[in-house]
């Protein structure tokens, strides 16, 4: 989750990513590089409005490779292309709505925003999509986010305050492919900027708070072209299997200290054990009542932690339910 970002001046406005130079940065300043051969070229991948600074002014998602031209580790965007680019994953037009659960600190003790210093609000309950500042903590954050991210161009779709008092969700999409994480990973940059300035700290860890809380997730909501027409029922339950045969693997890859917030409890199916239902928030996966009706639609995978990758996951549910032959 560790985002960064530097400004570079350009001598005209560019709209096309291609159109756009490359750049480095110190990776020994980040961990990503050895002092002796540094450089960290950024590759641009995405443009989107800057909020911010306004005008003409951009803000450019780059992944990141050794001089070389080999993706660096954790540039996890690179592996997640090549699996969106494959034929059969593109002719199925993959669709994602993530939505992104966070929780707001306060500054200078790291205690959730809204409640008492080194003590605890009134149990949940009240909180959930809850107006009144006895309830709601941090609202101008999350609109004035919401506002930017529209601003900027990413596909956000709605915003709601959450179950566990000062933690808050955003949902982007529906979005294609590649372009789902690029939204998410910028909606993520904005959203920790304006906290910045408002001088509240973000955090997207999965359960910031042990105890009777609810943690903080990054559901999933999936659909191919097969299972959005007609017969796709049996096409989402078809896939569903799938993701159950490769449940440990994609757990793995879900977002770490996720076994802290998948305990069975708080809205979430034990970590260990794979189930799926229909309207079920207790479920690894939930169908919701209107695809089950139609016979048709989209499924969401409830597995996620918050501080997920979506290059990752978004690449590993296409890769798994289209390409993966068991």
């Amino acid at each position: 989750m560790d985002l960064r970002s530097k400004a570079r001046t350009l001598s005209g406005p560019v709209t096309d990513p291609s159109k756009l130079p490359k750049w480095n940065y110190d990776g020994s300043s980040t961990g990503q590089a050895p002092g002796e051969d540094s450089e960290v070229i950024l590759y641009p991948q995405a443009i989107f409005k800057d909020p911010f600074r306004r005008g003409n002014n951009i803000l450019v998602m780059c992944d990141c490779y050794t001089p070389a031209g080999e993706p660096i580790p954790t540039n996890k965007r690179h592996n997640a292309a090549k699996i969106f680019s494959n034929p059969e994953v593109a002719a199925e037009e993959p669709w994602y709505g993530i939505e992104q659960e966070y929780t707001l600190l306060q500054k200078d003790t790291n205690w959730p925003l809204g409640w008492p210093l080194g003590g605890f609000p009134g149990p949940q309950g009240p909180y959930y999509c809850g107006i009144g500042a006895d309830k709601s903590f941090g609202r101008d954050i999350v609109d004035a986010h919401y506002k930017a991210c529209i601003y900027a161009g990413i596909n956000i779709s709605g915003i709601n305050g959450e179950v566990m008092p000062g933690q808050w969700e955003f949902q982007v999409g529906p979005s294609v492919g590649i372009s789902s994480g690029d939204q998410v990973w910028v909606a993520r940059y904005i959203l920790e900027r304006i906290t910045e300035i408002a001088g509240v700290v973000l955090t997207f860890d999965p359960k910031p708070i042990p105890g009777d809380w609810n943690g903080a997730g990054a559901h999933t909501n999936y659909s191919t072209k097969s299972m959005r027409n007609e017969g796709g029922y049996e096409v989402i339950k078809a896939a569903i299997e799938k993701l159950k045969l490769r449940h440990k693997e994609h757990i793995a890859a879900y977002g770490e200290g996720n076994e802290r917030r998948l305990t069975g409890r708080h809205e979430t199916a034990d970590i260990n054990t794979f189930s799926w239902g229909v309207a079920n928030r207790g479920a690894s996966v939930r169908v919701g009542r209107e695809t089950e009706q139609n016979g048709k639609g989209y499924f969401e995978d409830r597995r996620p932690a918050s501080n997920m990758d979506p290059y990752v996951v978004t690449s590993m549910i296409a890769d798994t339910t289209i390409l993966w032959k068991p």
